[in-house]
Order: C-alpha cells, then sequence, then structure tokens
C-alpha cells in the first residue's frame, strides 16, 4: 500500500489585491495621524469597490488628516491609474465616516486598571506609561527554522512570488501585468514535519486583455518561479497551476470588494500557526491585537534564533484597560531544549508585555505601519527601520536566563 504524501499550504496575495488596497488605505492613514501625532488612536476601516473608497472607524488625533490625497495616492503607488481598470486613483469617490474613539474605552487604555487602583491622580506623563490594553483578545506569535526569517517555508515562498509579480509590473519586465493576483504553494514534508520539496504552485495574475495565457504561462515560469522557488525544491512532479480559470482581466476593486482586516492568514503564518481572530491593519499599537501580536512573535523568534527549539508559537491574552497580560503560554512542539516553566520564566524576565512596555520596546509610535500591509508582517527585514519585531537582539539575554 503506498504512502499517502503529507502536504502543506500556504497562500499570498498582490498589493493590488482589493483586501490588500484596504488594508493599505489603513495603514497609510494611521502613519499620516502618527506622523503628526505619535500619541493617535486610530481604529480605520476601509472598503473599497468600482470607483469607491469608503473609510470609517475611529480616530482620536491632534493630526489634520486629508483623507483624499493619502487615499489617492496610495492607489496611485499601487498601480490604479487608469479608468479602464474600473478603480483608479484620478476618478475615485472616497467617502468618510470616521468618529472619535468612544470615552468608555478611551478611559481603560489611557490609565490601566493597576494604575488606577494605585492612583487616581496619576500626571498626564505618568498615566502614558500606564497604558491598558485597547481591548481584550488572545495574539499567537510564531517562529520556527525552516528559513532563514524563520518562517514557515510555504508561506515564504508564497510571499515571495507575489513580490516578484509586483517587481516584474512595476519595474516593466513583464509590462501587461495589473496589480492584482495571488499565489499559493504546496510542500511536501518528510516524516519529521519540514517541508523537502514544492508539490505545487498555484499563481493567478490579473493581465492585459490581448495577451495570450500560452504567453503567460512561458513568462511566469520563466521570470516569476524560476527566479524565486530554489530548483533544489522543484522536479518533474511538481505541478503548476497559472491562471487556472483562463482569464483574469478583470480584477482588484472591479473585480471583488475589497475590506480591511480579511487576510489575516497572510499576515501571519500561512495557517501553520494558530491566529487569535484579530487583525492588523489601521490600528495603533495600544491595540493589543497588533502590538502583542508582533512582540509575540519577537518572542518566539528570538527563542528559535536561540536555539532553544526548533519550532516555537506564543500565546498572550489581555483584558480591555488592564495592563499586564492575563495569560502566558508558550509550545515549543517537543523541539524545545529547556523547559517550558524555564522559558516562560525567561520571557516574563526579560520581554516588557505591557501595552506600553511593548510600545516602547519596539518603538512602535511611528510612521512604519504601511510596509506591513503587504508580503506578510513577519519574516521582513529589520535593517531598513521598519519591522523591530523581527530583530534577534534577545538571544544572548535568553541564553543566559536559562542557565
Amino acid at each position: 500500500m503506498s504512502k499517502e504524501k503529507r502536504l502543506f499550504t500556504s497562500e499570498s496575495v498582490t498589493e493590488g489585491h482589493p483586501d490588500k488596497v484596504a488594508d493599505q488605505i489603513s495603514d497609510a492613514i494611521l502613519d499620516a495621524a502618527i506622523a503628526q501625532d505619535p500619541n493617535s488612536r486610530v481604529a480605520c476601516e476601509t472598503i473599497v469597490n468600482t470607483g469607491l473608497v469608503f473609510i470609517f472607524g475611529e480616530i482620536s488625533t491632534k493630526a489634520v488628516l486629508n483623507y483624499q490625497e493619502i487615499v489617492r495616492n496610495t492607489v496611485t503607488k499601487i498601480g490604479y491609474r487608469r479608468g479602464k481598470f474600473g478603480f483608479d486613483a484620478e476618478n475615485l469617490s472616497v467617502m468618510v465616516a470616521i468618529d472619535q474613539q468612544s470615552p468608555d474605552i478611551a478611559q481603560g487604555v489611557d490609565i490601566s486598571l493597576e494604575a488606577r487602583e494605585e492612583d487616581d491622580s496619576l500626571a498626564a506623563e505618568e498615566a502614558i506609561e500606564s497604558l491598558g490594553a485597547g481591548d481584550q483578545g488572545l495574539m499567537f506569535g510564531y517562529a520556527c527554522d525552516e528559513t532563514e526569517e524563520y518562517m514557515p517555508l510555504a508561506i515564504t515562498l508564497a510571499h515571495r512570488l507575489t513580490e516578484r509579480l509586483a517587481y516584474a509590473r512595476h519595474s516593466g519586465l513583464l509590462p501587461y501585468l495589473r496589480p492584482d493576483g495571488k499565489t499559493q504553494v504546496t510542500v511536501e514534508l518528510d516524516d519529521e514535519g519540514r517541508p523537502f520539496r514544492v508539490d505545487t504552485i498555484v499563481l493567478s495574475t490579473q493581465h492585459a486583455e490581448e495577451i495570450t495565457q500560452k504567453q503567460i504561462h512561458q513568462d511566469v515560469k520563466e521570470y516569476i518561479i524560476n527566479p524565486v522557488i530554489p530548483a533544489s525544491l522543484l522536479d518533474q512532479n511538481t505541478k503548476y497551476y497559472i491562471n487556472p480559470t483562463g482569464r483574469f482581466v478583470i480584477g482588484g476593486p472591479k473585480g471583488d470588494s475589497g475590506l480591511t482586516g480579511r487576510k489575516i492568514i497572510v499576515d501571519t503564518y500561512g495557517g501553520a500557526s494558530r491566529h487569535g481572530g484579530g487583525a492588523f491593519s489601521g490600528k495603533d499599537a495600544t491595540k493589543v491585537d497588533r502590538s502583542a501580536s508582533y512582540m509575540a512573535r519577537y518572542i518566539a523568534k528570538n527563542i528559535v534564533a536561540a536555539g532553544l527549539a526548533k519550532a516555537c508559537e506564543v500565546q498572550l491574552a489581555y483584558a480591555i484597560g488592564v495592563s499586564e497580560p492575563v495569560s502566558i503560554a508558550v509550545d515549543t512542539f517537543e523541539t524545545g531544549t529547556v523547559s517550558k516553566d524555564r522559558l516562560l520564566e525567561a520571557i516574563r524576565e526579560i520581554f516588557p508585555l505591557s501595552p506600553s512596555g511593548i510600545i516602547n520596546s519596539l518603538d512602535l509610535r511611528r510612521p512604519i505601519y504601511q510596509p506591513t500591509a503587504t508580503y506578510g508582517h513577519f519574516g521582513r527585514p529589520s535593517d531598513n527601520g521598519y519591522f523591530p519585531w523581527e530583530k534577534t537582539d534577545r538571544v544572548q539575554a535568553l541564553l543566559k536566563a536559562v542557565q
């Protein structure tokens, strides 16, 4: 009896995918607010559809925001510049329905429950160091040693393919490409659960009407797939599905509506780790949906980089208005070199886990968020001033703590 192959699949989407257009607009608004007022409270959502961008949510800020300009600049940068796309920067209708943050929420975020119980008369400068969590919830961070980015291989390859599609379009390498697209990579796992080959590649790209599918298939293999997927992972049995519907001319917000926060698995670990359910884009760092997920990744990545596990998942959970997490959990999937109890002690000792501690530790009151809205929030270079949660600067501290 033949042995069933063990397969795992992850997907990515391009910057022109309607959900990602929405994410980028929300994060562009967040960055614009933080650039003027670092203490801005932002929970901004975006809907996109044919010829329409609708911005809604809660924003409390001293910043003066030109929503029309932010939206049109973002859409132009993505590449929707022609009216025939059904969605272009010049002819968009931009609608705005923004309120301020609820005072009931703000009172718990401004000063945490712990601080209020100690002193109800905290000065403003002290209060900013005593933030409560902006909501209840559970957040996960994950890392593994499958790639040099400490990310699962399937999602890493899927992201690199969508990045390559964008490069080929923006650079003029394949000028007939259009902004919308998706990729999906299936890897085969060995008996230890580690990927060793690519079984299937699915790639759908929007294109100009006059280009034949035969030409697209040839060009995608030559200029997109081959430069990205290592030849050692491909063989004669690898399957390729390129534009499997046979046509992808109508795309972007004309082809489908888009909404902020609808690609949370693309944004994280491609399904290789659990997800608490909260989205990231359009939320400032007082929202632990975002900031605590970044901290959990930071912790997990440093644990794996320190050689304390081959894979690590960290869960943090919070109560609204409360500063410290209500629980911390760590799982090394039987790959750890020290006990989970020792790891938990080290995590509490080394990593600040209150909203204020996370914000200060990772320097999150900066306009660094729009680049996160495409190609994943994790596994990205941290040496350009962005993605500070990707640093591995706590390795030595962890090794010392678990001695």
